[in-house]
Formats: structure tokens, sequence, C-alpha cells
């Protein structure tokens, strides 16, 4: 029976797609990926005759058709999404009315931009006694966010925090923040990570609109923030020679 894979592609470099992504966009008879962002070269394996379909130019019914249309000739259809479908992927109103039409669907996660971001700098979201916590989120645009989950709200956790879909507006999450985080506190913006043209721009939430303003970054970009972009922390418990777990004694 002919399926729907939802594919992640990972934040831009072809490598970071998975070998179930690739083998399934490989194996497809269509491919619907989201141009504007997904790494064409993610296409490079598929086979000759398969349909490519640009979603770039897509209305959300014309990619409904496109799918269902596929399904019904018995294709198997992979959906490619950028990063990882499931953080601002869109997928829950194309797998509903698919699902309701009797349509199986699988979703295949991906490499997220924010993790790709933090790997890009080799920092952890997660250090002992500095964060534990890391919160994704967004500014509110055309998209609403929900009063409860404002950025000024958000801030008050201090925790590590990575904000989507938002650099273009970065003068108005600056002065949300800081109404929480010290002025101090380390900022990195990372502009297309993983691809051949990343850009990383460090500086603190004093400083770090000016920055990003200067590299000309309007898009395409994470903002990281949070004292574990800084040097201070502990040693994790894990490795601790002294620490005894299941799998070592300690010392």
């Amino acid at each position: 029976m002919a399926k729907v894979y939802f594919i992640g592609a990972g934040p831009g470099d072809p490598e970071l797609l998975t070998l179930k992504g690739k083998r399934i966009i490989d194996s497809s008879d269509v491919i619907i990926y989201a141009g504007s962002l997904v790494n064409a070269a993610i296409l490079e394996g598929c086979k000759e005759d398969a349909k490519i379909y640009n979603s770039a130019s897509m209305n959300l019914d014309e990619v409904l058709e496109v799918t269902v249309n596929a399904i019904n000739e018995g294709k198997d259809v992979a959906r490619v999404h950028t990063g990882d479908p499931s953080i601002y992927g869109a997928i829950r109103e194309q797998i509903d009315p698919l699902e309701e039409k009797g349509v199986e669907c699988e979703v295949i996660p991906g490499v997220s931009s924010f993790t790709a971001s933090a790997a890009a700098m080799k920092k952890e979201f997660t250090l002992p006694n500095v964060s534990q916590t890391v919160i994704c989120t967004r500014m509110e645009g055309r998209t609403p966010v929900p009063e409860e989950e404002s950025l000024e709200k958000l801030a008050s956790h201090k925790a590590s925090m990575a904000i989507f879909l938002s650099v273009g507006m970065i003068n108005k999450v600056i002065e949300k923040l800081t109404i929480h985080y010290p002025v101090t506190t380390p900022v990195a913006v990372v502009q297309r990570a993983t691809w051949p043209d990343q850009k990383i721009v460090l500086g603190t939430l004093e400083n770090i609109a000016e920055k990003v303003a200067d590299e000309n970054i309007t898009k395409q970009a994470q903002i990281l923030v949070g004292n574990f972009l800084g040097d201070e922390y502990e040693l994790s418990k894990l490795y601790d020679k002294s620490f005894t777990h299941m799998f070592r004694e300690g010392k």
C-alpha cells in the first residue's frame, strides 16, 4: 500500500539527512520538498522517473492534491521538510486531512537547526550547574504565540533558549529578554547552520542586535541565548571517577 513519508532533511548539510530518510527519498515515486529551505542536493540519487515538486510555490491544497493523486496511483510520496518536521514543520495540517482520507503517513525525524547551531559552536545546551532546560520558541509575528508563552514569560526561567524565526525582529527579542536576563548574558546568532555559507555572530544581549545588523542577517538564523555559551560549568557526574552507576563502580 502506498504511503506518505514526512522526512526531516536536516538544517542544510545533505550528509545530515538520516539513512532512512535518504533511502526513502531515493525510492519514492513522488517527492515534494520545501525548496526555499531544503538543500536540493538531497535529491541526488532519486529515481530517474520520480516526479519532483518544490512546495515553496505551492499552497496547502495543492500539496494535498498532488499527494492524494499519487497515493491513488499507488505511488509512495516523500514529503521533505527542513530541519526536524516536528518543530515548526506545519505537518499536522497535512497529516490530519490525509489520514481522514485513509492515507497512511509516517514521520521520519531530522536534525533541527537549533541543535545544528549548537554543534557548529561545539556548545552544549545542558551544562551541569548552568542549565538543565532548553526552551525552543519564537517571537510573535504573523503567527501568534499563546499569551502564556510570551518571550518575556519564558525568559523568566533564565534557561538555555533557542529562538526560531525571529532574527528579523531581533531588537524586539532583546527588549523582551532583558526583562529577566542580565544584559551581559551571552548570545549567538547562527545563520544557515551547516551550509557552506554558515555565519556565526557572538555577543551579549547588550550588543548582539548591532552585530547582527552589521552582518546583514535578517532571516534563516537561530538566536541562542544563555550562560551555556560561556565557559563556567561543573563536570558531569556521568564520567566522575568517584560516581557509581549500573555500568561502573566509582573509585
